[in-house]
């Protein structure tokens, strides 16, 4: 058996083994049995936040229990969807798989690329043209629940995808609107007194802001930074 086989028996009986835990807790624990994946959800958001912290530590052992969670809670939706006939955690992983497969041309068929750029921009057009998620516009399946930072970059990188017009083209085009933005903070948007800014004014300041941190994100999306993360990690300098 070659090393390849070897590793993926070991993760097959382990993934088994988690999976025998999970249906044992949906059948014995009476908190698992009262869950839904609505309650369950909360959870998973959660931990996956707690696994991108882990990520960005740099701690294996830290990250390695982490990502056991998310395991879990995947586990435990894929359960939920067998239950009323939904799907399972084999349909689950199959279409994870076909979808892989379908997403990289480059590597599966013969699609050849220059760069990571050439990759997103096969990506995204696969997933408009093959899956039909283009039908209703590049931003119909964007959900409203994200965090904004991270909701306003899939918005641009949707946008640049499809050409259209709004995201930067390259990083001296970003860094430009962003000191277009700043500018746009002296224009008599923001008040000395805040406490006595009429609606108006409030919407001036509020309009502005926007401005300012969408062109963070779109320098951030050209950068190739996470602008969450980013901004995590300089926020978490003031805890010291």
């Amino acid at each position: 058996m070659s090393p390849d086989a070897s590793r993926a028996a070991v993760g097959a009986e382990a993934v088994a083994a988690l999976d025998a835990v999970t249906r044992r807790l949906r059948r014995e624990c009476p908190w698992d049995r009262a869950q839904d994946e609505r309650s369950i959800v909360p959870h998973t958001v959660e931990e996956a936040y707690e696994l991108a912290d882990a990520a960005a530590s740099g701690d294996d052992a830290k990250l390695l229990d982490e990502l056991g969670d998310v395991l879990f809670q995947v586990h435990f939706l894929a359960l939920l969807l067998e239950e009323r006939g939904g799907g399972s955690l084999a349909a689950v992983a199959a279409n994870a798989r076909e979808k892989l497969i379908r997403r990289h041309p480059h590597v599966f068929g013969e699609v050849e690329v220059a760069d990571g750029d050439d990759v997103r921009s096969n990506w995204e057009r696969i997933k408009q043209e093959q899956e039909g998620r283009g039908a209703e516009g590049p931003f119909a399946d964007v959900p409203e629940t994200l965090p904004g930072l991270l909701y306003a970059r899939k918005l641009q990188r949707r946008a640049a995808a499809a050409g259209l017009p709004g995201p930067a083209a390259g990083g001296g085009e970003a860094v430009e609107r962003l000191r277009s933005a700043l500018d746009g903070l002296g224009d008599g948007s923001l008040s000395a007194d805040p406490e006595h800014r009429d609606r108006t004014e409030r919407a001036g300041a509020e309009a502005a802001i926007g401005a300012l941190l969408l062109a963070a994100v779109d320098l951030a999306r050209i950068a190739r930074v996470d602008p969450e993360l980013a901004v995590r990690r300089a926020a978490d300098e003031l805890r010291g």
